[in-house]
């Protein structure tokens, strides 16, 4: 094999994801929240904009953390849509007036602090960062 071949196919197994590599990821509120349940199917309309409200009508603020990797495959394994398709899901539900993106913060401490304040939040992050001012309301597995 040639030594750009070896380097080319060195470089793409790199590139890909390995089942394990990434955190486990849990869909969290804040410990106060009024919410204490939610099932993967209402997690995926809501973060697809295909829901506005819980079950019971309780309204809900969405959090995405930043664009990135941990974003990426919050996605991509709650929804099974790449970045691509999530960013054309959302501007769909922008341009029909259907629903509004998720509120974007800036960091996981961000998405901590939104997530205390605000009893109708719900965000994403790695399960190793759910502290006990959290609640874990799904875990998000492959």
């Amino acid at each position: 094999m040639g030594r750009n071949v070896r380097h080319l196919l060195l470089t793409i197994l790199i590139a890909l994801p390995c089942g394990g590599a990434f955190a486990q990821l849990a869909l969290v509120t804040g410990a106060n929240s009024n919410i204490s349940e939610i099932s993967r199917a209402q997690a995926e309309r809501l973060f697809l904009g295909r829901a506005t409200t819980l079950g019971d009508n309780s309204p809900v603020t969405l959090i995405d953390l930043p664009p990135g990797q941990i974003r990426d495959e919050f996605y991509l394994r709650l929804t099974g849509k790449n970045p691509v398709q999530t960013r054309a899901n959302w501007s769909r539900q922008v341009f029909t007036g259907r629903a509004l993106p998720p509120r974007q913060a800036d960091s996981a401490e961000q998405v901590r602090a939104w997530l205390i304040e605000d009893p109708n939040a719900i965000g994403y992050l790695p399960a190793s960062a759910v502290a006990a001012d959290l609640r874990r309301l799904l875990k998000i597995d492959d």
